[in-house]
């Protein structure tokens, strides 16, 4: 950063990892005309199981994380489902589980951030110490300064998840049975997964270190079906149940199949003799798919197909799954609840209070006759705004820049890029993600 400040700090900065590497389907243009700055830090620098924190680098992703911290007794308390993203990632964008609904976003479960700013300068931010810098840092993907160390609290582990699963119809039902269940804080985690419009399977699941044998299902070995479709049977069968996955299964256990995404990719990738003698293949890299996709395809991809995840809240979920069908008609839809405090920056609910949203997944591609990336799209960000939701920033974004601000709180993010001189260093937020500024 201070090599820029000596060429005379011409052009934007930007982290220097390529953008085929990340999770996210969007491939940035600004890697290739602003500086990049190379952060290789992807250690676990240390576990202090007094405070119950562990201090991490930016690059750590979430499958090292759980592999680093299982064997110690440890895990975070909100686990994002892929194995490949990383903590600076879900700090900067977003991150969520199906534990959310008692602990909120990735964000809220980090206690301090150490960023070095635009002059150079490393800080730390906590809720005591540069307090609004702390709570600015979530969503402001890389525009404020460069993260190089994060503080996340942590939970004991527990061998099981002891996981109950219920199939409801009728969308009415669905949503009151959905509410009601998050509401609960004996629930370790909450999850939904809806198959069409009035067809669901809701889960929830406790931690215990306590298993009936019979009754445990190892979910993430190579050879087995794939959750959602595993999911499913309930459904089909229509009938309860209960299992008991290993924890780290069950952190990941969307993670061989990328939610639904591959069934598009790999559509005989569930059948049991392709399971059996290839399983251990899957899932490919998403960085592989990105790094080897041709133009034409890229552009196929975004025509006809969806990757977006919408936290609206949650008293406006009956309405909200409809919008979802009549604009994309995109199934399994994932359901996931989170508790949205009232903290300071760019996102947080409407009134003073907490208010529990919840996180609408659509992964595949819309079934909806007339169905056009950006006239769908803008439909949807529009009823987003509507209900004071929140459109997360890793999928493309089809808003205006009013639209944008109009979504997100930009006060507290606009003073800071001011104070901190971020403005001839880093390009807005806007700038970097939205689809209408062509950088």
């Amino acid at each position: 950063v201070r090599e820029w400040q000596k060429e005379g700090s011409k052009r934007y900065m930007c982290t220097g990892r390529p953008g085929w590497l990340t999770v996210s389907l969007r491939v940035g243009k600004y890697k290739k005309i602003h500086k990049n700055i190379m952060i290789n830090l992807m250690d676990v620098l240390e576990v202090d199981s007094e405070r119950q924190i562990v201090r991490v680098e930016p690059l750590v992703t979430m499958g090292q994380l759980t592999a680093h911290l299982n064997p110690m007794g440890w895990t975070i308390p909100v686990v994002p489902e892929l194995d490949d993203l990383t903590i600076g990632g879900v700090i900067m964008g977003t991150g969520i589980e199906s534990s959310s609904h008692i602990y909120g976003l990735f964000q809220h479960t980090c206690v301090a951030y150490e960023l070095v700013l635009a002059d150079g300068s490393l800080v730390r931010c906590s809720p005591t110490e540069n307090s609004d810098l702390f709570y600015a840092v979530p969503w402001s993907c890389g525009t404020l300064g460069f993260l190089v160390a994060a503080e996340i609290k942590m939970v004991p582990a527990r061998k099981y998840v002891k996981i109950h699963y219920q199939p409801v119809r009728g969308l009415q039902k669905i949503c009151e049975k959905f509410t009601e269940e998050s509401k609960k804080k004996e629930n370790s985690f909450v999850e939904g997964l809806l198959y069409s419009l009035d067809e669901a399977v809701i889960m929830t699941g406790v931690l215990t270190d306590e298993a009936e044998q019979s009754k445990i299902n190892k979910i993430g070995n190579y050879y087995k079906p794939w959750f959602f479709k595993h999911v499913e049977t309930y459904l089909k069968a229509d009938k309860t149940g209960i299992e008991y996955i290993p924890s780290r299964h069950y952190y990941h256990r969307h993670t061989r199949s990328i939610f639904w995404e591959l069934q598009d990719i790999i559509p005989f990738g569930n059948n049991p003799v392709f399971r059996y003698l290839f399983g251990w293949m899957v899932p490919p890299k998403i960085s592989l798919l990105k790094l080897t996709q041709g133009e034409a395809i890229r552009k196929l991809y975004e025509q006809h197909h969806v990757v977006q995840d919408m936290l609206v809240p949650m008293k406006s979920l009956e309405k909200s799954i409809q919008t979802f069908h009549v604009d994309l008609n995109v199934y399994p839809i994932w359901l996931c609840p989170f508790i949205l405090p009232n903290n300071p920056g760019m996102v947080h609910p409407k009134g003073d209070e907490a208010e529990l949203y919840v996180d609408i997944g659509a992964y595949g591609e819309p079934k909806r006759k007339q169905f056009e990336a950006r006239a769908s799209m803008r439909q949807m960000e529009k009823f987003v705004r509507s209900v004071h939701g929140f459109q997360m920033l890793y999928a493309d974004c089809y808003m205006t820049r009013e639209e944008f601000w109009d979504m997100f709180d930009g006060s507290l993010y606009h003073k800071l890029r001011e104070e901190m001189n971020c403005k001839d260093a880093f390009p807005e937020v806007y700038d970097k993600i939205c689809k209408d500024a062509r950088h």
